[in-house]
């Protein structure tokens, strides 16, 4: 049996010549290269040498013996140098060579050149000399270490931030060595120092040098202030045997902290001396100056709470701060009140807030709620979202439950088990992340936090409810009033509902109430069967109340109402009602300010968008019977849908521009597109934010408005224009008699 052919193809003769005419160029082309290489070779090495002799005929040979040579000695050396091939070599190069020869002999040679002639190291008895001339100290240049932060973008681009470790309230690293072990015990020594300046008693300088020496403490106690809490050391921890370093770490921190209650306890006696109108520390103070030293110290107090609330003492702070909110001195009192508005606003995690309110809570409750309403007021600034309620939907949903094996291998194929399995893990990984510890402890502060704060409310609400604080309480429950847990709804809307029908209230408090109910309703409260016509035919009742008259910011809180109101629980009120609201929202903007009308208009193209049927409004065709009852306080039953809004014709006149733009858009049936439609900057904007973007707070309009034009007349005519003639003949009589000079002393005839 033949082996099987070959499939690969033969070469033919004429690729066979092809290719060896290019392996022959090729052979010669890398003869032609080694050639080269070989010629470089050799005139770098001649250089070389060249460059060698040069040198060696610089130098001056130093024989380390002389001696006669023998004449046989001086004939052999000659007849070797006449051997020595020189086709190789210049003529230059074999005449140096030959008077190098005839200097000196290789045992004759100077010791400096013994190194070899490629050498790159060429070490000289002069360097060595130069080197130990040298001081064996060498000046230290300071060289400061450098923090590249995080770049800042502005208008002009990215803008690299840097700074020297040390600077601005950075530690150095050396800090807790022992290099910085004597920085360290300067700055003690330094603030004890400052401390004692605060009893200063020159009473020439004494108020200065105090105000100074507090706010100068401040700032170094807010730069040196490490980020976390220093706790005392246990006596385990004092007796365990521990690095220097570490001591170095322990003593700093423990003087730190024994300062920064000191001084906190200075900034506490100087507010208890104005207080208590004592005067003391060897009667350089007097009272007049007392207060401007007490200012000074509640201002540091107020810094320090804003700026270490992670540090020592924080608490001690609250509780020194609290007080002073209800202050009678009105610069005080807004001093901490704003203070711990920017307390609860920055406090992310909830621990400062919730400090904060057990403090405000016992103050009220010890003062007899008789304190000023800006304290309750801060409470409104409070970040809290989400609490821990207590028939919470997720604990009473039934817990998603996994399969187990003999389900799985009974109702799932092979495939889908292995889906399965990595989709419960899943699941379960998910489950855990979003169960995190801070989340957890965050909801948690916050549950206790919002307790407290309707603790406070619930107090006044029962006990002090023709107090001051009245006003404070309701905008705080409408404020928090999603959060309410749904076990004491009940008994809230008892209570806000008597309160608005006892007439002891203001438009703006009885709004609030009203705007509470409602946002309860809306959230968890939409399960309680409550019917809140009552509440309807309240805010219907008191809209004509509104004016420009009377504080312009009760629109806002009307425009909160009417959204959750109508808009969205369009599912359950009436045609009839939202047609009622709808006409007398018109009749209100007839006499408001531009901003307020531009609200109420977008409040009516709110209902009219969730109300289409409303838009026979627009018709002056009467849609049933009976007669519109403006005067009647029922939205049901005061047959709205037999008036129309002729105020939209009065509104396309109005001077505001905006005004008249929604009076045209409302008069066409408020359509989303066409020429009849709004502008993307007014149609995307609830009520609330128009109200507030063509506010007039600042006496000026926005747009501006245009001047109206003269229409006074240059003259008068004067024609028969009287309808009674008898009144007409007068009048000519009064205008033809000439001028004449009454004369008070005759007594004049009654008028019959």
């Amino acid at each position: 049996m033949s082996s099987p052919r070959s499939k690969k193809r033969r070469p033919t003769f004429r690729r066979l010549l092809k290719t060896s005419g290019v392996k022959l160029e090729n052979k010669l082309k890398n003869r032609q290269l080694k050639q080269q290489n070989v010629a470089k070779k050799q005139r770098k090495e001649q250089k070389k040498l060249r460059q060698a002799v040069k040198d060696a005929a610089i130098r001056t040979p130093r024989p380390l013996e002389t001696y006669r040579k023998r004449p046989e000695e001086e004939e052999e050396e000659e007849e070797f140098l006449e051997s020595l091939p020189t086709d190789m070599m210049e003529d230059d190069d074999l005449r140096q060579m030959t008077d190098m020869a005839r200097k000196a002999s290789f045992i004759t040679r100077d010791l400096s050149s013994c190194a070899p002639i490629h050498s790159t190291k060429k070490r000289k008895s002069e360097v060595i000399r130069s080197y130990e001339k040298v001081p064996r100290k060498m000046a230290k240049t300071e060289e400061k270490e450098v923090i590249h932060l995080l770049p800042i973008k502005d208008k002009s681009g990215v803008i690299p931030q840097s700074v020297e470790r040390g600077e601005g309230g950075l530690v150095s690293s050396d800090w807790f060595t022992e290099e910085g072990a004597g920085l360290k015990v300067i700055i003690i020594k330094r603030l004890k120092e400052l401390r004692g300046m605060l009893m200063e008693s020159d009473p020439a300088v004494a108020v200065t040098v105090r105000k100074l020496v507090m706010v100068s403490l401040m700032e170094i106690f807010k730069d040196i202030a490490p980020t976390y809490k220093i706790r005392p050391l246990t006596s385990e921890e004092k007796a365990a045997k521990v690095r220097k370093e570490t001591q170095q770490l322990r003593e700093f921190e423990e003087s730190l902290v024994s300062q920064y209650k000191f001084y906190l306890e200075d900034l506490e006696q100087t507010i208890k001396d104005w207080k208590q109108q004592k005067k003391k520390r060897s009667q350089a103070v007097g009272f007049d100056s007392y207060r401007g030293l007490a200012e000074v110290a509640i201002r540091c107090l107020c810094e320090l709470l804003l700026a270490l609330p992670h540090f020592n003492f924080h608490n001690n702070i609250i509780v020194a701060l609290v007080p002073l909110m209800n202050d009678p001195v009105r610069q005080v009192s807004d001093m901490c009140c704003d203070a711990f508005r920017k307390l609860f606003q920055q406090d992310k995690v909830g621990g400062a807030a919730l400090a904060s309110v057990r403090v405000v809570s016992g103050l009220v409750k010890s003062l007899n709620y008789n304190i000023r309403p800006e304290v309750l007021r801060t409470l409104l600034s409070l970040r809290i979202k989400e609490v821990h309620m207590k028939k919470d939907l997720e604990d009473t949903a039934p817990k998603k439950k996994f399969m187990n094996n003999k389900e799985k291998k009974k109702n799932l194929s092979r495939m889908q088990r292995k889906w399965k399995k990595a989709e419960e893990k899943l699941e379960k990984e998910l489950l855990e992340a979003e169960a995190s510890e801070s989340k957890d402890k965050k909801i948690q502060l916050h549950t206790q936090t919002l307790n407290i704060v309707f603790l406070i409310y619930f107090r006044i609400l029962k006990k002090a409810q023709k107090s001051v604080l009245l006003p404070a309480v309701l905008e705080g429950l409408a404020n928090f009033a999603h959060l309410i847990n749904l076990e004491f709804f009940d008994d809230l809307l008892n209570v806000l509902q008597n309160l608005i029908q006892s007439g002891d209230l203001t438009n703006q408090e009885s709004l609030h109430c009203i705007q509470t109910v409602f946002i309860i309703l809306s959230g968890q409260g939409d399960v309680l069967n409550v019917d809140p016509l009552k509440f309807y035919s309240q805010l219907y009742q008191m809209l004509p109340r509104l004016h420009a008259g009377a504080p312009n910011d009760d629109i806002s809180i009307v425009l909160r109402c009417l959204d959750a109101m109508l808009t969205r629980r369009r599912k359950q009120v009436t045609l009839q009602r939202a047609m009622a609201f709808m006409k007398r929202l018109s009749v209100l903007s007839l006499h408001t300010l531009p901003n307020a009308s531009v609200g109420l208009l977008a409040a009516n193209r709110a209902a009219l968008h969730a109300f289409p049927k409303c838009d026979f409004l627009l018709d002056n065709e009467v849609q049933g019977s009976g007669f519109y009852l403006p005067e009647l306080d029922e939205p049901e039953h005061c047959n709205a849908q037999n008036t129309a809004l002729w105020e939209l014709h009065l509104l396309q006149r109005h001077f505001h521009p905006v005004v008249r733009r929604f009076a045209v858009h409302l008069s066409r049936g408020a359509p989303s597109e066409g020429s009849g439609a709004l502008g993307v900057e007014l149609s995307r904007r609830t009520p609330v934010e128009l109200f507030d973007d063509y506010s007039v707070k600042d006496m000026t309009f926005n747009p501006p408005v245009a001047t109206p034009t003269s229409k006074k007349k240059e003259y008068f005519t004067v024609g028969a224009t009287l309808l009674d003639d008898e009144l007409q003949k007068q009048v000519e009589k009064a205008l033809n008699e000439e001028e004449a000079e009454l004369d008070f002393t005759k007594t004049q005839t009654p008028i019959t």
